[in-house]
């Protein structure tokens, strides 16, 4: 009963969609029932996507998950028909010119736990015609006995020892990145103090509230009398005591201030009376 199941299966042929031809795969040699991988030529307009030229950029449905290991069994499965020079694998199908290459190395937890996509661009375009070929072969064996694919706990283990980060690459990136952006912010700085005051295109001229003398730097006490300042100009112009709140917040402040007052002549007092010396003649 077991032959004929397994005669039924191998019997059975995928449809692939319009346009599309199947390549039949396998994880191991010990599997008897084939994976489909749905593929054909990626075509877009003409000079639209740089990254994956035409004629040479073979488009893949349906790729397993454990087809993730950087992208290598991929190359390593069509790199029979051509020499492979380049693999991009991605959860759905997306313009080449958005993606954006990761800015470190470090923190990069994002994996897909699907059945994905991948564009294979090979070095000729007789790659692409060669991969369609390879549906009236027999299913091609991914993970073997030279190059063996991990799976289950060893594939968690390595993941898990791979996400540990050094101490030492981490610091040696971050002073580079910190470098990189510090002589980024003083150029700008030195293009704006070499532009300003100076038109534009437009004849347009950019004022800052730099002050009369930019070099030198505000102290804490004008910083406090500028705020003041400004303090007074809004209390000029609003309305007092025109609201609930206002009148709350006027009789809160009076009480502050008389508290305060309190607080110093208490002082003064205490200082009168340790200054006084006794004269009983």
């Amino acid at each position: 009963m077991a032959d004929s199941k397994r005669t039924r299966v191998k019997d059975r042929e995928a449809v692939a969609p319009l346009g599309y031809a199947v390549i039949p795969v396998k994880f191991s040699e010990e599997h008897q029932s084939p994976h489909y991988l749905y593929v054909k030529e990626h075509k877009v307009r003409e000079d639209t996507d740089l990254k994956r030229p035409q004629n040479r950029t073979l488009f893949v449905l349906n790729v397993p998950p454990y087809c993730t290991e950087l992208e290598e069994c991929l190359s390593r499965l069509f790199s029979g028909c051509c020499a492979v020079q380049s693999v991009e694998m991605c959860e759905k199908p997306r313009p080449g010119e958005k993606t954006e290459m990761p800015k470190t190395k470090f923190f990069n937890t994002e994996t897909s736990r699907g059945f994905q996509v991948a564009y294979i661009v090979f070095k000729s375009p007789a790659g692409v015609q060669a991969a369609k070929c390879l549906s009236t072969q027999e299913p091609v064996v991914i993970s073997s006995n030279r190059h063996p694919i991990q799976t289950g706990i060893h594939k968690w283990i390595t993941r898990y020892a791979a996400s540990v980060v050094d101490p030492t690459e981490l610091k040696t990136e971050v002073d580079a990145f910190m470098q990189a952006y510090d002589q980024k912010v003083a150029k700008e700085e030195a293009k704006a103090e070499k532009e300003d005051g100076l038109p534009d295109e437009e004849g347009w001229v950019k004022v800052t509230r730099k002050g009369r003398k930019p070099g030198l730097p505000r102290t804490e006490a004008a910083n406090m009398r500028a705020l003041e300042r400004e303090k007074r100009k809004r209390a000029h112009k609003e309305l007092l005591n025109f609201y609930a709140w206002q009148h709350r917040e006027t009789k809160r402040e009076h009480i502050a201030q008389l508290r305060k007052k309190f607080e110093e002549d208490k002082q003064k007092i205490a200082v009168m009376r340790a200054q006084r010396k006794f004269r009983p003649y």
